[in-house]
């Protein structure tokens, strides 16, 4: 009888089927902090052989770990420690299938770097918005996996807005093509949003037909500084107003941010100093012409400083200095918080309009446990997500941070819930939250999940461990947190 590893072989080939230390570079998380075993790491070359693969393990009854870009924050990419599943990477699957501009869609399979569908989409006079640090490695099937956000959410909407159609392979091996680029199709459950988000629980996405945009012709950027954070929602509020959809990116910086940047990455232009509680990063797309957008940016601009909001803002004359700007968010903030010592990082998202009152909360609540800890706050304004790190006291060893990061996680996290907001924002659950679900789901929501997870995959081969526990039934779970109660369990 032949193994599973033999029948692999005689499927993709004997160099596509990666054993020992061939297969080392899979299996461990970006950051090096999660790392697995696996029986093999797998390369298919196109749909028909990955559900082949799924076959062979379904057969097996082997797990499935499906592998984009493997730059997930969340370890939803990696294997567990068991050396029992089969890691099935999608990087070989890279091909643009179609574009059609004047339904102005792009189908990609799944394997595409984020960056390669951006520069088709602009060949083709067309915008591919998300937009993430990582589009240079990420994938699309990674982001359709945890349905990515970015810095353009505010405008285009998150992964699951941005995809009109998607071919899956289903835990029995079939291939479901759902290629359609309808932007209406009322015919029954839509199976995209669930596949969308679900990290590679409930079958694995292949190919997707993307929606485009059209191509701005111009773009204004700034960064504005503001004397506190009610100013700066403030501003959002009055920025949607005065622009409408022009408007396309607001992204929030802390002066904690700011002043990491300025000490640990001196060569980046900062075109405001240092010293003001927080900043924005604006970006306005406009279709007709670069006065106009001009125009529009200083009107809005300019009553928000009659009004009191705006402390400062740095308007960029030129692409090169809308880049510069934008690499202090991209690039230089995740460098001077490397250089820092590293921190412990939370992804979030709270109503826009509790934001003032969950930092304010939330800053006290560490200060009183761990004094001296820095909240490095920064992120999407205009979508509520706040990436809201917590930094080792300046003083403080780095290791003493960590040593405390369970109870740091659950303070930030509690008042997350508390203001109503969600402790998952655009990095997914994976393996790294899965089991923080329960204190912040109700018992209810859990088991409805659940459900919808042994529909899909009634044998649990597919990305076992990952969102979901592989065996607590969440109604015998912990009672989740109602609103409001995050104080009472801090004491």
């Amino acid at each position: 009888m032949t193994t599973l590893i033999e029948q692999l072989r005689a499927a993709l080939g004997s160099d596509q089927v990666l054993i020992g230390t061939e297969a080392a570079g899979y299996l461990t998380d970006q950051h090096g902090r999660l790392k697995g075993r696996a029986l093999a790491v797998v390369r298919p070359a196109d749909t028909a052989q990955v559900a082949e693969v799924v076959r062979l393990c379904r057969a097996h009854l082997t797990p499935i770990v499906p592998q984009g870009g493997n730059t997930g924050l969340m370890g939803g990419a990696t294997p567990d420690d068991s050396g029992q599943a089969v890691v099935l990477s999608l990087a070989r699957l890279t091909r643009v299938r179609a574009i059609d501009t004047d339904n102005d869609t792009l189908t990609v399979e799944a394997g595409a770097l984020l960056a390669q569908v951006q520069q088709a989409a602009r060949e083709a006079g067309r915008l591919f918005p998300l937009s993430l640090g990582s589009q240079g490695s990420c994938t699309i099937g990674g982001n359709l996996s945890t349905n990515a956000g970015g810095t353009q959410v505010l405008r285009y909407g998150n992964m699951r807005e941005l995809v009109l159609g998607l071919e899956v392979v289903t835990a029995e091996g079939d291939i479901w093509n759902g290629l359609r680029g309808l932007r209406k199709d009322n015919t029954g459950y839509a199976l995209r949003d669930l596949y969308v988000g679900s990290e590679g629980t409930l079958g694995i996405i292949t190919a997707a037909t993307l929606k485009l945009h059209p191509l701005p012709q111009t773009q204004q950027t700034a960064l504005l500084a503001f004397g506190c954070i009610r100013n700066a929602v403030a501003f959002l509020s009055a920025a949607r107003a005065g622009f409408g959809a022009s408007l396309t990116a607001f992204e929030l910086l802390s002066d904690t941010a700011v002043g990491l940047i300025a000490r640990h990455v001196p060569q980046q232009p900062l075109p405001l100093a240092p010293g003001t509680p927080w900043y924005a990063l604006i970006e306005l797309s406009d279709n007709e012409g670069d006065d106009h957008a001009r125009q529009r940016f200083e009107a809005v601009v300019g009553q928000a400083f009659e009004d009191g909001l705006v402390h400062d803002a740095a308007i960029a004359e030129s692409l090169q200095q809308s880049q510069s700007m934008w690499r202090l968010r991209d690039e230089a903030l995740g460098l001077a918080q490397k250089r820092d010592g590293g921190n412990i990082k939370h992804d979030v998202s709270v109503p826009i309009s509790r934001i003032p009152d969950f930092l304010e909360a939330t800053a006290a609540a560490l200060q009183a446990q761990f004094p001296g800890v820095r909240p490095v706050t920064f992120g999407h304004l205009g979508d509520g997500n706040l990436h809201y790190n917590v930094s080792h006291a300046p003083d403080g060893p780095v290791a003493t941070l960590f040593a405390q990061e369970d109870a740091i996680h659950r303070i930030v996290h509690d008042s997350v819930h508390a203001h109503g907001g969600s402790i998952s924002a655009e990095h997914g659950v994976g393996q790294s939250k899965r089991d923080l679900l329960p204190r912040y789901k109700s018992a209810v929501e859990l088991e409805l999940m659940r459900r919808l997870k042994a529909a899909f995959d009634p044998l649990g081969l597919l990305n076992p461990g990952k969102v979901l526990s592989h065996t607590a039934s969440p109604l015998l779970s912990a009672p989740a947190l109602p609103a409001g109660a995050a104080d009472e369990s801090l004491s």
